[in-house]
């Protein structure tokens, strides 16, 4: 015989079950808010620079120009002008003669000095030689290595370019090593083997913990002054070997935080497109970092 329970066991339970079946309910009506009322959330596309944790770098070389300091301080003072803006960071290389008056006139500014070369000794009888102290001694905090133009026109071996790096290190300043192909080596294939071998003996000596001052510079000599731009996928290859390379090198770590600049007529009109590069970091421009408006597009590359 089936009993049926009592007005008061069924008062009873409820009486038990309130609590529960209250938690319950505001159980499912957050659950109901959170389904119907999130917003959803529409990942965010990042661009190659942007996934970088590089800072893009801006080098202009003026080489031995312009002609007068007067025209080296109207120079400085439009790169100045024009510098608001940043994308990243700049560097200017002015001739040895004008470091001092331009770096008087960037100080101020979010633009670093920096020589075209130094001699590796510390001084003594070189005539016409700048040691690395005296461009420390002027502002300098960047110092060019192994350019083409010192290489072909004066000489400078890969130990000569690595002595340079090694006491530009030693008076706490950061080198811009250049590596790069002649036109004939580029015809012949040897683009790779011949960045190996300078990247091989110009960071002879270089710890890893040295490597994050170290920016490498690839100048593809066939295009330095001819207006010729090596393509920007052809550029970017290297620069993805070079990383590469380095890794060999040291580690993977270590290649990742390694800024690698493009050299070779850079332009306005090419600058965006090379930047848009996931292994190009940076270009160092020559001819055109002499004309303000010009340097001051490619500063702000898009």
């Amino acid at each position: 015989k089936q009993l049926s329970p009592t007005s008061s066991q069924f008062e009873e339970v409820n009486r038990k079950m309130a609590p529960v079946m209250k938690c319950a309910l505001l159980v499912s009506s957050a659950t109901a808010f959170s389904v119907f009322t999130k917003p959803a959330v529409t990942p965010r596309v990042t661009s190659a620079r942007e996934a970088s944790a590089r800072t893009s770098i801006i080098g202009g070389n003026w080489k031995m120009n312009p002609a007068s300091l007067t025209e080296a301080v109207d120079l400085a003072n439009a790169l100045v002008s024009a510098s608001s803006d940043l994308r990243g960071e700049a560097i200017v290389f002015p001739p040895a003669p004008f470091l001092t008056a331009v770096g008087d006139i960037i100080k101020d500014s979010p633009i670093h000095l920096g020589a075209q070369c130094i001699y590796y000794e510390n001084g003594g009888a070189y005539t016409g030689a700048m040691s690395a102290s005296m461009a420390k001694s002027v502002g300098a905090t960047y110092i060019l290595a192994g350019h083409s133009e010192r290489r072909v026109v004066f000489g400078d071996n890969d130990d000569d370019i690595n002595r340079q790096v090694l006491k530009t290190i030693e008076n706490g300043m950061k080198p811009c090593l250049c590596i790069g192909e002649t036109k004939d080596e580029y015809e012949s294939n040897l683009v790779q083997s011949v960045c190996a071998i300078q990247l091989a003996k110009c960071l002879v000596g270089v710890s890893k913990e040295d490597m994050k001052d170290i920016v490498i510079a690839y100048e593809p000599v066939w295009a330095i002054g001819t207006g010729l731009v090596c393509p920007s996928d052809v550029a970017q290859n290297t620069h993805e070997f070079i990383r590469s390379k380095i890794a060999d090198m040291y580690d993977m770590e270590t290649a990742e935080a390694v800024r690698i600049q493009y050299g070779g007529s850079v332009s306005p009109e090419s600058v965006d497109e090379l930047m848009s590069m996931p292994d190009i970091d940076g270009c160092l421009v020559g001819g055109a970092s002499l004309v303000g408006e010009k340097f001051s597009r490619i500063l702000q590359y898009e």
